[in-house]
């Protein structure tokens, strides 16, 4: 089963993504597998907001290669090695891969494939695409890079879209690294309760139900320091308002604006603009990909504090 991006529906930059942009297909692969090669059945796929800009003929990143119409959609994924004609992968070993392919079965370039460790996060081979894969270095790194967060400095942080898979461990990891408070918004109350009893954030806001500017003030009484952005628009104009002097934004993406012909990252209303300029307060574009000399490091950190329990992930 392969699943191919579709060109029967158009979308447009300013669409909203429908099942009917993709399709399911029945196919086959080759008999043989090549010298190099892999037979490898998908057990994980990681859907990602970036994707959205995939959908696009321009994405907006030079990074980024868009999805080409009728051919099988990718992004990172799992599985395990079935039969193997490379010298470093075995049947039975489990490979990731940033441009996994979205179909049941493949054969891939052994040398494109990494190979996984299960002990390293306790068995939970999915936690690879998320707590200990880009998703959770791309909080660690964020924070460590962007965030300018020190341990007894007494810093507040606020996390937009908290109870997403990059925000629920941004919270985390900011108290980690020394922040000694963290608030989270995120879209119901639900979600509220598990960020607050679950994963150890102090307080977090419904931002659908009463005045998240009102709620802020009281949840944040010395102001906010650091920011960690997933989801732009109104939610973050609210909360770069009460940001400090010197306090840092660290962008990780802009969910809000995804579906909208905008530039990355989203120019700021005028008035917004004006409070980050006049509190000198940073906001740089964040990318995952620069740090990837830190990566086996920070991976290795991940996988301990999930051992430790001291990252919890749902």
């Amino acid at each position: 089963l392969i699943y191919l991006f579709n060109s029967n529906i158009t979308l447009g930059k300013n669409g909203v993504p429908v099942a009917e942009n993709f399709r399911l297909e029945q196919s086959t692969i080759a008999d043989t597998v090549q010298a190099g090669q892999v037979r490898v059945k998908t057990l994980y796929l990681s859907v990602d907001p970036y994707m959205r800009c995939r959908m696009n003929e321009d994405t907006g990143s030079d990074y980024l290669q868009p999805w080409q119409l009728s051919e099988v959609a990718d992004g990172g994924g799992i599985g395990v090695v079935e039969e193997s004609k490379h010298h470093n992968l075995a049947k039975g070993d489990f490979v990731t891969s940033f441009t996994w392919p979205w179909q049941t079965e493949a054969i891939l370039d052994g040398d494109l494939l990494q190979k996984l460790v299960p002990q390293l996060v306790n068995g939970r081979l999915s936690y690879f695409l998320g707590a200990a894969g880009i998703t959770g270095l791309t909080a660690l790194l964020g924070i460590r890079e962007k965030g300018h967060v020190a341990m007894g400095a007494n810093q507040t942080m606020v996390v937009s879209g908290a109870a997403g898979a990059c925000g629920s461990l941004a919270g985390q990891i900011g108290r980690l690294e020394g922040c000694s408070r963290v608030v989270g918004i995120a879209g119901t109350d639900e979600k509220c309760s598990i960020l607050v009893q679950e994963m150890g954030f102090d307080a977090a806001i419904n931002y659908k139900k009463g005045d998240v500017a009102r709620q802020l003030r009281e949840l944040c009484p010395g102001g906010v320091d650091v920011y960690f952005d997933n989801v732009g628009g109104d939610i973050s104009d609210t909360v770069i308002s009460q940001m400090n002097q010197n306090s840092h934004i660290i962008l990780c993406g802009q969910i809000s604006q995804y579906n909208k012909d905008v530039p990355y990252p989203p120019p700021l209303p005028p008035d917004i603009e004006k409070i980050q300029k006049e509190r000198n307060i940073t906001r740089e574009r964040f990318l995952v990909l620069n740090y990837m000399d830190k990566q086996e490091a920070s991976v290795l950190q991940l996988c301990q504090w999930i051992q430790e329990g001291k990252l919890k992930v749902r």
